[in-house]
């Protein structure tokens, strides 16, 4: 895949998994108090650095995004382990992950558009 194409479908990437995982953060402060629930968390770094290769190009058929379960974190007596206070601040790096994406794709963009309305 060319260069303009590769930077553009890795932050359509980024944006997708982004979404998802404000989605999944959501669920997490939704199910504070539910007995036995576990939080989630996505996956998507690990796997687009596992599809990249040496040069940087990336095969995006193996980036796809994931929830999963990390149980790494305390669990309460009733079998619950969301802590509001990491759920806000993975929500808050999350929003600031997305604006990035979307800031640099309109980048993008407009750097095309202004290269096809060169006379």
């Amino acid at each position: 895949m060319d260069k303009v194409g590769n930077t553009a479908s890795l932050l359509a990437a980024g944006i997708k998994a982004e979404a998802l995982r404000q989605r999944t953060i959501a669920d997490n402060i939704a199910n504070l108090e539910t007995p036995g629930y576990r939080r989630g968390a996505v996956k998507f770094e690990e796997l687009l650095a596992k599809a990249m290769d040496s040069r940087g190009n990336v095969d995006m058929s193996k980036v796809e995004p994931v929830v999963y379960e990390p149980r790494n974190t305390p669990v309460n007596a009733n079998g619950n382990d969301v802590n509001l206070e990491t759920e806000v601040g993975e929500m808050v790096k999350n929003s600031l992950r997305h604006k990035t994406f979307v800031l640099l794709l309109h980048k993008k963009v407009k750097r095309l558009d202004a290269i096809i309305d060169v006379p």
